[in-house]
């Protein structure tokens, strides 16, 4: 499973790639991939990068994806152009493609991507966290609010779908290759003979 995101929804990227209690046949794609693994120096990757279309085909062809791979792409927004070009790259190269977006935001706004289109209405699969428009809940007397809830609700998601895997896993007698924490006995040997299992598949720390 590949999972992406920017800003904030690298954080339900997290929860999808290299965690106690996850799934160890996963990656995280993340923009900052086009300096770890592909050279850039950091002073050239602008802070509204994630808003660029180009940059999406740059993370994706860096990374170590199979033709069976399912991705996972999470934005609240949905609307940014790299996020909705690297949908459309994932479609175009033929995987399966689960959103997890703000429908309330999401249906609000105009795209930034040429296309026009926006993640839910690229993926296969949308899953809605329910954020409202905007993402905090708590209204400010002058004006704004706080509170954003997004990555709550997102990494609720992710949870509940890892849980829904494991259990068709363990219906099918297999045996679930999931993450010990590193932070009990054992869980080092665990994790290392898993991720020997998947060598060239996926990829932890730093190139």
């Amino acid at each position: 499973m590949q999972a992406f995101g920017t800003g904030h929804s690298q954080a339900v990227s997290m929860e999808i790639a290299g965690r106690a209690g996850g799934l160890v046949p996963t990656n995280m794609l993340a923009i900052r991939d086009v300096v770890m693994y592909g050279g850039e120096r950091p002073e050239n990757v602008d802070r509204l990068i994630e808003r660029d279309p180009a940059v999406a085909r740059r993370v994706y062809d860096l990374a170590p994806i199979q033709p069976e791979d399912i991705f996972v792409i999470a934005s609240n927004s949905g609307g940014n152009g790299s996020i909705a070009e690297m949908a459309e790259l994932v479609k175009r190269n033929g995987h399966q493609l689960i959103a997890i977006t703000s429908l309330a935001h999401s249906t609000a706004i105009t795209s930034r991507h040429p296309s026009g289109r926006r993640l839910f209405e690229i993926a296969d699969v949308v899953i809605d966290n329910c954020a409202p428009y905007g993402d905090s809940v708590l209204e400010l007397p002058g004006g704004g609010s706080v509170c954003a809830v997004s990555s709550i609700t997102s990494a609720l998601a992710v949870q509940l779908m890892v849980a829904e895997v494991v259990k068709r896993q363990l219906a099918a007698g297999v045996t679930p290759p999931v993450y010990l924490s590193a932070n009990v006995p054992g869980g080092d040997e665990h994790n290392d003979e898993l991720e020997a299992r998947y060598a060239g598949r996926i990829r932890r720390g730093f190139a």
